[in-house]
């Protein structure tokens, strides 16, 4: 028995590598992008997609990948899935132009849509205990929290003594890892009776926000056009088309019907809308930390580290949290204390802000590690029973898009602020500081066009947290069950 216990562990430390890479490289490119720009000039709306062209991947194609793991094999998934996200990341480390490195984030992208789902699932298969299963899949949450918190550390830290590749190298070391003790450790996982995938569906949803976010973005960093205009009318078509077609399968990517539930809807609105917050903070905070204030790129990273700290030890405390004060509570805590921390962002400027940054960083990452644990409970607690795998995978969906969508909103909000009210030499910050020549008056004014563009960003997010805080009081009842981390994925 100790045997077998020993191995189920070892099986969860190699899971683990290709969730912690899913994780981090959703974020390790925030502080790496004002070196990408130096090196391939992309504009502004090519920098926005080799951001989140990868999140927009992952979570437009997880149910899909998810339900072909049931049908194929969960580890087979997990090994194919593992080789393209390294031959993705090896292709972007030596990209010669913007379009080249978009072509090759897609791909890790599209990889680690098959990598989520399908480690849990093995996960699961190895701790047939409960008990245990739930301690493990508390680590496995902990993992991909602090993925994402430390991504641009780990960044910055390339960055100070490698070229900009580096960040995309450092993920083939632990994918070979996972190659090779991966058949050693674990095993096939396969459900039966898994329906078939509607290809329709997946190809609907992924060009459908592709489209509808390309719209956005053109409108916001060059103004309003025919073929932007167009682009965001046929995405949000095909997205209507996506969503009633979902009405009529025996087995849809997306069960709509499920957010007829008001806490259901909470819940996953809570699992995207704080990822979207913490993306757009830290993409827009890098750029300020570095562009505005001129830190070097690792004394950029170091500040974030607190804010790291915060949001993995919460992930590991929250189940206690809420058997204290309740999920009601909990997810006020969340939405008020990420409401607060982006509001601390509005006292920076272009002269200082390093310590607003930090406390905004401490402040919201209660409510950051709150909603990494507290999001798949509350949606399967929400449903009957034999729809929680639906629940499960909706609010997985819920984060990643999460993550794109913060950076391709908020991001387009500050272009467009910056190009109302800056200079007027160039569409973004780091374009206009490399125009040959410029004046001195001119740099102060495209920097603090910038300021109000990440002020307008966080404004907006910090009013839409407050309002969930206020829902989640209003929506959920007083005596919410206590958290018990869900087995199913």
């Amino acid at each position: 028995m100790t045997r077998q216990r020993s191995r189920a562990w070892f099986g969860l430390l190699v899971i683990l590598c290709p969730v912690f890479l899913v994780s981090i490289d959703g974020s390790i490119l925030f502080l790496a992008m004002p070196r990408i720009s130096q090196a391939l000039t992309p504009t502004a709306d090519q920098a926005l997609w080799i951001l989140d062209v990868y999140g927009f991947a992952v979570g437009s194609l997880l149910v899909a990948f998810g339900a072909i793991g049931d049908r194929y094999g969960r580890l087979k998934l997990l090994m194919i899935g593992a080789a393209v996200f390294g031959i993705g990341s090896a292709g972007a480390a030596f990209a010669p132009n913007p379009e080249t490195l978009i072509v090759f984030r897609a791909l890790t992208g599209l990889a680690g849509a098959t990598l989520l789902p399908s480690a849990l699932a093995v996960l699961s298969e190895l701790f047939t205990d409960p008990r245990r299963r739930a301690q493990a899949i508390g680590v496995f949450a902990a993992a991909f929290a602090a993925g994402f918190g430390i991504g641009p550390v780990v960044g910055g830290v390339l960055l100070e003594r490698f070229s900009w590749g580096s960040v995309f190298l450092v993920n083939l070391p632990v994918i070979a890892v996972f190659l090779v003790l991966a058949p050693v450790l674990l095993r096939e996982v396969r459900a039966t009776g898994q329906g078939r995938v509607d290809v329709l569906s997946v190809g609907l949803s992924a060009a459908g926000l592709l489209l509808a976010i390309h719209g956005i973005k053109h409108t916001a960093a060059d103004g309003p056009s025919v073929g932007a205009v167009f682009a965001g009318i046929a995405g949000a078509v095909l997205l209507v088309w996506f969503a009633r077609r979902q009405r009529g399968l025996d087995h849809p990517l997306v069960d709509f019907s499920l957010f007829r539930d008001r806490v259901f809807t909470l819940a996953i609105v809570t699992g995207l809308l704080p990822l979207a917050a913490w993306s757009a903070a830290a993409y827009l905070s890098g750029i300020h930390l570095q562009s505005v204030l001129g830190l070097p790129v690792l004394h950029a990273a170091l500040p974030a580290l607190p804010g790291a700290a915060v949001l993995t030890i919460m992930c590991v405390a929250t189940p206690a949290l809420v058997d204290r004060i309740g999920k009601r509570a909990a997810l006020a805590v969340c939405h008020f204390s990420i409401a607060a921390g982006l509001a601390l962002l509005l006292m920076t400027g272009v002269t200082g802000g390093v310590g607003w940054y930090v406390a905004s960083t401490v402040v919201a990452g209660v409510g950051y590690g709150i909603s990494f644990s507290v999001v798949a409970d509350t949606a399967v607690a929400a449903v009957p029973a034999e729809r929680a795998g639906a629940a499960s995978a909706i609010a997985e969906t819920s984060n990643e898009l999460g993550n794109a969508l913060g950076i391709a909103l908020m991001g387009s909000l500050a272009a467009l602020v910056f190009r109302l009210a800056g200079p007027d030499l160039a569409p973004t910050l780091g374009e206009t500081l490399q125009l040959p020549g410029i004046a001195s008056t001119i740099v102060v004014d495209a920097k603090e066009a910038f300021v109000a563009g990440l002020h307008a960003a966080v404004a907006v997010l910090s009013l839409l947290h407050a309002g969930l805080g206020t829902l989640a009081l209003r929506w959920l009842p007083h005596s919410g069950k206590a958290l018990v981390p869900q087995a199913s994925a």
